[in-house]
Formats: C-alpha cells, sequence, structure tokens
C-alpha cells in the first residue's frame, strides 16, 4: 500500500479524499470567530472579509497543506479587536470558545450522519481491491471529519499562545495575574508549541530516535473515546470499515 500512496493517482485521490472535511473544518473554525466577534460589536473581521464561509478568505496556503499532508495545519487567525468587544470579558472568551463551537457542531451532525447510515444497514465493501462507491466515499469523508473535528477542538484548548485556549485562562483568571500570564506566553508559548509539535518529529526522522509525542499521544487520548462515545456499535463497525477501505489512498 506504501508504493500506492507514492504515486500521483493516489495521492490525488487521496488529497481528494479529504480536502472536503479540512477546508470545511477550517472554513467553520474561523467563520465561528469572525461572527461571534461581529455579534459583541467587534466589526473588524466584518470588514476585512472574514464573515464568510468561503473558504478563500480564512485559508492559509502552507497550514492547508500541512493539514492535508500531515496531522498540523492552520488557518489565518480571524482579526479581532478586543477593544470593540462589548462586555469586553465575555466578548473575549465567547470569540475565543466560537471556532470549537462550529467545530463541535460539525463533529456531532457528522456522528448523527454516520448513526443513521447504520441504523439503514448501509455497508462500505470490506475488500481493499474494489475501487471506491459513492456511499464508501461519504462515509470516509464523514469519518474523517469527525476525526479532524475532535482534533481541533482538543488542539485549540490547549492554553499556550496562539491557540484558542490560552485567551480564555487569560479572561479567567483574576486581573493581577494577566499580566504575567500573557507575558509568559507571548515569550514562550509559541515556543513550547512548535517544541512540542516538532521535536518528537525530528528525532524520529533526521536522529531516527524514537521519541514520546505528547501532541500525538494527547490526540489519540481524546480522538478515540470521543468517538465511539458519539457513535453506536454498528456506527463504530461503518466508522472502521471506511477507514481501513480507504487505508491505502490515505496520506495520513
Amino acid at each position: 500500500s506504501s508504493n500506492k500512496v507514492c504515486m500521483n493517482p493516489s495521492m490525488l485521490y487521496g488529497i481528494g479524499l479529504i480536502a472536503i472535511p479540512v477546508l470545511l473544518s477550517l472554513t467553520l473554525h474561523e467563520y465561528g470567530h469572525a461572527r461571534a466577534a461581529m455579534a459583541f460589536g467587534d466589526n473588524t473581521a466584518r470588514l476585512m472579509g472574514r464573515v464568510t464561509l468561503n473558504p478563500l478568505a480564512h485559508l492559509d496556503l502552507i497550514g492547508t497543506l500541512c493539514l492535508l499532508f500531515g496531522p498540523f495545519g492552520w488557518a489565518k487567525p480571524v482579526p479581532i479587536n478586543p477593544n470593540n468587544l462589548h462586555p469586553r470579558r465575555l466578548g473575549q472568551i465567547v470569540v475565543s470558545l466560537a471556532g470549537v463551537a462550529m467545530n463541535l457542531l460539525l463533529l456531532l451532525i457528522s456522528a448523527g450522519l454516520i448513526n443513521i447510515m447504520a441504523v439503514l444497514r448501509v455497508e462500505v465493501d470490506p475488500d481493499p481491491q474494489s475501487g471506491a462507491s459513492p456511499i464508501g466515499i461519504i462515509v470516509f469523508m464523514l469519518s474523517f471529519t469527525m476525526i479532524i473535528n475532535v482534533a481541533l477542538i482538543a488542539f485549540n484548548l490547549i492554553p499556550l499562545f496562539p491557540l484558542d485556549g490560552h485567551h480564555v485562562v487569560r479572561e479567567l483568571l483574576p486581573w493581577h495575574k494577566r499580566q504575567g500570564f500573557m507575558e509568559f506566553q507571548l515569550r514562550y508559548g509559541r515556543v513550547l508549541l512548535l517544541v512540542l509539535i516538532l521535536l518528537p518529529w525530528l528525532s524520529e526522522a533526521v536522529l531516527k530516535m524514537p521519541m514520546i509525542n505528547p501532541i500525538r499521544l494527547f490526540l489519540n487520548g481524546v480522538i478515540r473515546p470521543c468517538i465511539s462515545a458519539l457513535l453506536g456499535t454498528r456506527a463504530e463497525v461503518l466508522f472502521d470499515s471506511a477507514f481501513e477501505h480507504y487505508r491505502p489512498y490515505r496520506l495520513w
């Protein structure tokens, strides 16, 4: 199957399978931030054309490519002026959580559709040699949408700059603790995040030394339990069969 992935047609097919879930998930996340900011009185995002469901307004080219070819990526941050938010503190919290709220909505819709398909006894052909069927592609895309949205929710709630979680923690802290918290975040947050993501990868790829990957452990500890909680027994079998069927084409 590794040879298949290296072939151009298979790679293009693999990109096609995950492109819609990736674009939809990132676009809705950023739209959520922009729409919530507008609701609390800040029109900065609206004036920059970010209160839209057009993916081109939100996607960062490098961040999107990273998410297509590996389990890490990002979109363009939505510009927000906290001084325009009323009430400011609640506004900051809601705006910060609005992105993951959209991911949660997409996650629940995808899980609901897979459960409905399972009740209707939809099946994905378990034979990897058989060609793709429209229903198989739909089930896989819904399954992948579940995975990517659980990952986006969990990852964005990590309280490190520039992730959404650090905004929420800052607003929940007493006033006298916030400045020190933000000084630490602006100085070390991005560095810590890059170390957590890149160090295990560099250790394996460059030094050929396997290393515990805390982000992967964290996500794996969250993703599967969440998926199992949202899917019935038959729906989970459908989820797994779709994922297994398209394994030769998956890029990560």
